[in-house]
């Protein structure tokens, strides 16, 4: 009778932890689902003079990477970015998070550069908005500026093809 009670709580624990681990982590959900996107106030990577000018991209479908150059998935994703953003027709966006422009600028130029313009996020407030967890994280973001869906993790043919492109046909 004396064990009953830690027993329960044992089993009660162990049934919460079968649970949680029977969950996709990369199927998390975004508050923001079917809200405007945050503002991104930051420069451009390739132009610090400049802002990423958000308000320009109205009436379009487009994706927003979130990426850096320490990020080792990151550096895998980009040439599929490049391939795929090329042969489907959809803009892509950076949002370099917390990373050094100079490093992010060497990457893009080895690995290929699929951002039609990417912001600086230095300090990761922007990021924080959006409300990343880690990189990489792509969002659809809709004509009229909402975001429709947000995938943590890589970009694989897989992703494109099965996720973020059938997202992206819907809400042309």
């Amino acid at each position: 009778m004396r064990f009953a009670l830690p027993l329960a709580i044992f089993l009660a624990l162990a049934v919460m932890l079968g649970l949680g681990l029977q969950r996709d982590p990369r199927a998390l959900q975004t508050a923001l689902l079917d809200q405007p996107a945050p503002a991104i106030a930051r420069p451009l990577l390739e132009d610090p003079q400049q802002p990423f000018d958000q308000a320009a991209l109205r009436g379009k479908v487009w994706l927003l990477n979130v990426w850096a150059s320490w990020c080792a998935p990151c550096r895998q994703e980009l040439p599929l970015l490049v391939e795929f953003s090329r042969r489907d027709q959809v803009p892509v966006y950076g949002l370099n998070y917390k990373d050094q422009p100079e490093k992010a600028k060497a990457l893009l130029r080895v690995a290929g550069n699929p951002y039609v313009a990417s912001a600086v996020d230095a300090d990761g407030r922007t990021g924080m908005d959006f409300g990343i967890q880690g990189v990489p994280e792509t969002f659809v973001i809709d004509g009229q500026g909402r975001v429709r869906y947000r995938h943590l993790g890589p970009v694989t043919a897989e992703v494109w093809q099965q996720k973020l492109l059938p997202v992206v046909k819907a809400v042309q």
